[in-house]
């Protein structure tokens, strides 16, 4: 929970941080936080498919010669009889023979000209798209630190100021109490009076401020973790 003392009207807020110590100690240190980051952060799941999908697109790119290539097996029953074809009587005839049952098996490969002059250019293509992938997904995780590094730091001067002006309500607040007594006594005038209340009225708007301000950074840190910050504390 976070505890901002008994005047701040804040005692069960639930950020579950304790502002009397410093945000840096109650947390996982900061390295930690940023693998947490990478690894919940939809973006860079996002970006993880688009590589995986890009690094199969390459492999189907180096393996679609073989659409070009294709088996084939058949088989013919009865006597096993030779026909020829040819006169080998006459010069330059040459006799042709085909065995007309049996088994037959064999590979027709066809190759048009794209693969051999276009496809490792679709090859290296396919590659350049999954590094260019790669890269992204790299610099997004860099964003994400510089991201993490800002939000983290502002989380941390803005407790620190909070607690300074924390101090200075509650001595503005004990300076009116006391005047609400002395003017009661006549001790002072109301010009007095309207001036330490006046002084009090600045002090509690100054720390509500900075009370709005450290919450939007503990929020602005808990939506770049992707998970509620009591989850990211110190065991």
């Amino acid at each position: 929970m976070v505890s901002f003392g008994a005047s701040s009207g804040l005692a069960d807020d639930t950020l579950y941080l304790d502002i009397n110590q410093d945000v840096a100690g109650q947390l996982l240190p900061f390295e930690d936080l940023v693998k947490i980051a990478v690894l919940h952060s939809p973006l860079i799941k996002y970006q993880n498919e688009v590589a995986n999908s890009l690094s199969e697109a390459h492999e189907v790119a180096k393996l679609q010669i073989l659409q070009n290539v294709s088996g084939f097996a058949n088989y013919s029953g009865g006597n096993q009889l030779l026909v020829s074809s040819g006169d080998s009587k006459l010069p330059g005839q040459g006799t042709i023979g085909q065995i007309t049952n049996g088994y037959r098996v064999g590979v027709d490969v066809r190759l048009p000209l794209y693969e051999l002059f276009g496809r490792k250019h679709q090859v290296r293509q396919a590659y350049s798209n999954y590094r260019a992938a790669v890269v992204q997904k790299e610099t997004i995780e860099l964003q994400l630190k510089r991201d993490l590094i800002g939000v983290y730091q502002d989380m941390i001067t803005s407790q620190q100021l909070l607690k300074i002006l924390l101090i200075d309500e509650q001595a503005s607040l004990t300076a009116l109490r006391v005047g609400e007594a002395d003017i009661q006594k006549g001790r002072i005038t109301a010009d007095v009076m309207a001036a330490t209340t006046s002084r009090y009225v600045q002090a509690k708007t100054a720390s509500e401020q900075a009370k709005g301000n450290f919450i939007k950074n503990v929020r602005y840190f808990e939506a770049l973790m992707g998970m509620p910050i009591q989850r990211l504390k110190r065991n």
